[in-house]
């Protein structure tokens, strides 16, 4: 079962139209995360670069399934790189949830592995959202690896728990072609 949610791009729509639909996802996801936790606009605008990704998940049963796009930004240069995501798991359970992921990187060397290998969360598991030694400057956020946070946004607004078990993260292929 795969659903898509929102805003995301269809099947039918152009390369163009799906990189649009992705861009204003992430003004959007954006603009929701500034609300609910101010001080993550400062921490952004301050970072190597930055993604942006929107999930719909289901979970039927045993079986727990998402999939997603996004799009990864280099603060520097301004470049642009479209994004997939795909993940699967178990547990028990019914029903569906949308949420956004947004990935603040703190060093080019963390943004570049992010971009040259993808990332898997198969290793994470879940975190409560702090800052940890850092301070009030990511709060509401998750370090997920060296240099690399997360802040999850649900309808509700910021998640208390992240929950990247299970996924993967890797360039969109057909998406980044120079057309």
């Amino acid at each position: 079962v795969i659903l898509l949610a929102a805003g995301l791009a269809s099947a039918g729509d152009s390369p163009d139209e799906k990189r649009e639909k992705t861009r204003k996802m992430a003004d959007e996801t954006l603009q929701d995360l500034y609300k609910v936790e101010p001080t993550a606009q400062a921490v952004i605008q301050k970072a190597a670069g930055y993604a942006v990704f929107n999930n719909m998940g289901v979970n039927v049963l045993l079986l727990s399934t998402a999939r997603g796009a996004g799009i990864a930004v280099n603060s520097n240069t301004k470049q642009e790189t479209f994004m997939k995501m795909v993940s699967a798991g178990g547990g028990l359970g019914l029903g569906v949830k949308d949420y956004r992921v947004i990935f603040v990187f703190e060093t080019d060397k963390a943004f570049a592995q992010f971009l040259d290998s993808g990332w898997s969360g198969s290793a994470q598991t879940d975190a409560a959202a702090k800052a940890g030694e850092k301070g009030g400057a990511y709060s509401g956020a998750v370090e997920v690896a060296p240099g690399v946070w997360v802040y999850q946004v649900t309808k509700n607004g910021l998640a208390l728990q992240l929950t990247l078990q299970g996924t993967k993260y890797y360039k969109d292929d057909d998406l980044n072609k120079k057309s």
